[in-house]
């Protein structure tokens, strides 16, 4: 399997008992979706390997205790600590039309509701405050705060997002900098005299 062909489910925090279970992290809007998986693929020295699932048990917060059906013991599982867990992008829940997901937008157009087309989008990042879609905006990277309001919806016909930016967002990418702190070193330096 080719990582290209997959999205991140999540990745494994910590073994859990002396039996070869580990916990893992689904880091994924609805964990619940994925509660029957028979197997993952695991990312092991750059390679997707599948591991066949055994038992998984939901606890809180995203985390499941697994058991891998070839991993049994606690040495196993050690080494499994970190790793990061993938699923076929063909496995992705079904959307709405209008909506989404990130991998699959990039290289769309971006269109503001006011200012018309501005850029491509080039990557999202996924910060621990909030989401953010960086965009290729007049040969700099533009970054916009993922978020309903603002993010209107996906036209994969048109290989378009459409947006609303918040005002005074676009200005910040194509003002100069802080023209004012200019004017008041000037002020500054006239009384000083």
């Amino acid at each position: 399997m080719n990582i290209d062909a997959c999205f991140l489910l999540g990745h494994i925090l910590k073994t859990h008992g002396t039996k070869g279970q580990v916990v893992a992290f689904f880091d994924v809007d609805y964990p619940e979706d994925y509660e029957d998986l028979e197997s993952v693929f695991l990312e092991q020295k750059g390679r997707l390997i599948p591991f066949f699932i055994e038992s998984m048990d939901p606890i809180k917060n995203s985390r499941f205790i697994i058991s891998f059906e070839d991993i049994k013991t606690m040495e196993q599982a050690e080494a499994l600590r970190g790793t990061s867990l993938y699923l076929p992008l063909d496995e992705l829940p079904e959307l709405d039309e209008d909506q989404f997901y990130f991998h699959e937008v990039i290289g769309y157009q971006v269109v503001d509701a006011n200012h018309g087309k501005l850029g491509t989008v080039k990557e999202f990042y996924d910060l621990p405050q909030q989401q953010l879609m960086a965009m290729e905006y007049m040969n700099q990277e533009m970054l916009i705060p993922v978020m309903d309001e603002i993010i209107l919806r996906a036209d994969h016909e048109a290989k378009e997002l459409h947006i609303s930016l918040p005002e005074g967002l676009l200005e910040v990418y194509t003002e100069p900098a802080n023209p004012e702190e200019a004017d008041d070193s000037d002020e500054d330096t006239e009384e000083d005299k």
